[in-house]
């Protein structure tokens, strides 16, 4: 039984959605870019009306917005909220399953190691999240050179994508964690949307009272768009905190699960 390709064939419909889903987000917002740009004097001065919190939490730059770089990053604030969902849905999902659906026992008693299914899980599940970014950067790209008006660097445009990358790489590792840690999970949806959204709404409330230190707190804060548009690279603390939250999410989620008692099924 090859768990990985197995996990890759359930998953197969879902993945297919997602991936329609985010390029179909992606599409509509980048389509609205033109309009933006057709008087930029007149729609800086209607977004310069907004109070500067409410800029911040919907990461719209009055310096950057107007170019393909700060819209592509004002529209990725939605984009990364609806993968870091997907991800915390395969990452607890493709654990969980084998519980809720009474075949954790009949997986467990063939010739392999807990280590070894967790590991194809894992790696099943990473190589879905990876498929969804490939789609997701190749129609960025594509509609980032339909739209925009001016040439831009293809390698900024795709660091910015990469940080929807990066979080879901987080909400995977936290969905994981959480599918060892709970007991019975009856529904992922009802894991992985109040963590998503908590966290998610932890990094508002930081841009709106303006304290930077609330993005030690929220992966959909680690990775400023501004910062990468100034600087074309990643802040390397927040590299290294979220390196340091996967590696104790998954080393911690192997130990649980090698440790865990499988009730058979009845």
């Amino acid at each position: 039984m090859n768990v990985f390709f197995r996990e890759l064939n359930a998953y197969r419909k879902s993945t297919i959605i997602w991936c329609a889903s985010l390029a179909a987000i992606l599409v509509v917002f980048m389509a609205l870019y033109p309009a933006f740009t057709t008087d930029v004097a007149a729609t800086r001065q209607v977004l310069a009306q907004f109070p500067a919190a409410m800029r911040n939490a919907l990461n719209i730059s009055l310096a950057n917005f107007f170019t393909i770089y700060g819209f592509y990053g004002y529209l990725l604030g939605f984009a990364a909220l609806a993968g870091a969902i997907q991800a915390m849905n395969v990452g607890n999902g493709i654990i969980s399953k084998e519980v809720s659906g009474k075949t954790a026992d009949f997986l467990l008693s063939k010739p392999m190691t807990r280590v070894r299914v967790m590991s194809a899980k894992l790696a099943a599940a990473l190589a879905i999240i990876i498929i969804t970014n490939v789609v997701f950067s190749g129609v960025s790209y594509l509609a980032a050179l339909m739209v925009a008006p001016e040439k831009f660097a293809a390698g900024t445009l795709l660091l910015l994508a990469s940080t929807m990358f990066l979080v879901q790489l987080v909400f995977l590792a936290l969905g994981a964690l959480f599918a060892v840690l709970i007991p019975k999970v009856k529904s992922v949806v009802s894991v992985s949307l109040p963590t998503v959204f908590t966290l998610y709404i932890i990094g508002t409330l930081g841009d709106v009272l303006g304290n930077d230190n609330v993005r030690y707190l929220s992966p959909f804060k680690f990775f400023d768009t501004n910062y990468i548009i100034r600087n074309v690279s990643l802040e390397g603390k927040f590299l290294v905190i979220e390196a340091a939250i996967i590696v104790v999410a998954i080393a911690a989620s192997y130990v649980i699960y090698v440790k865990k008692d499988v009730r058979a099924s009845a």
